[in-house]
C-alpha cells in the first residue's frame, strides 16, 4: 500500500512540476471522473452481491446449504469490501491529489509552464 499512497502524492507533483497547470488540470479532471463512476460501481455491485445472497437466504434457488448459496457466500465476501471500504475510499483519494495539488500550486506557476 506504500506504494498506491506514494503514487497519490508524487503523481500531481510531477505532472505540476513538468507538463504544467493545465496538464495538472486534466489529470484531476480524469480522477475524478473515473473515480466516480469506479467509487459508484463498486457501491452498486457490492450492495447487489449481498443482496443476491440474502435473496437466496429467502429460499430462491435452493435456498442456505444449496451450491447456489455458496457461491453467494463467496461473492458477498467480495461485495462487502466493494461497497463499505475500497468505493468511499477512492474519494479520499480524490480529495488527496487534489489537496496536494493546490498546495503546490504556487511552485507550478512560477515554473514558467501555465
Amino acid at each position: 500500500m506504500i506504494v498506491p499512497g506514494l503514487m497519490a502524492v508524487v503523481c500531481p507533483l510531477l505532472i505540476g512540476i513538468l507538463l504544467g497547470t493545465a496538464a495538472l488540470g486534466g489529470l484531476l479532471a480524469g480522477a475524478l471522473v473515473t473515480g466516480v463512476l469506479l467509487a459508484i460501481f463498486m457501491s452498486n455491485a457490492g450492495g447487489a452481491w449481498d443482496n443476491a445472497k440474502k435473496y437466496i437466504e429467502g429460499g430462491h434457488h435452493g435456498g442456505k446449504g444449496s451450491d447456489a448459496h455458496k457461491a453467494a457466500v463467496v461473492g458477498d465476501t467480495v461485495g462487502d469490501p466493494f461497497k463499505d471500504t475500497s468505493g468511499p475510499s477512492i474519494n479520499i483519494l480524490i480529495k488527496l491529489m487534489t489537496v496536494v495539488a493546490l498546495v503546490f500550486a504556487p511552485i507550478f506557476t512560477q515554473s514558467g509552464l501555465l
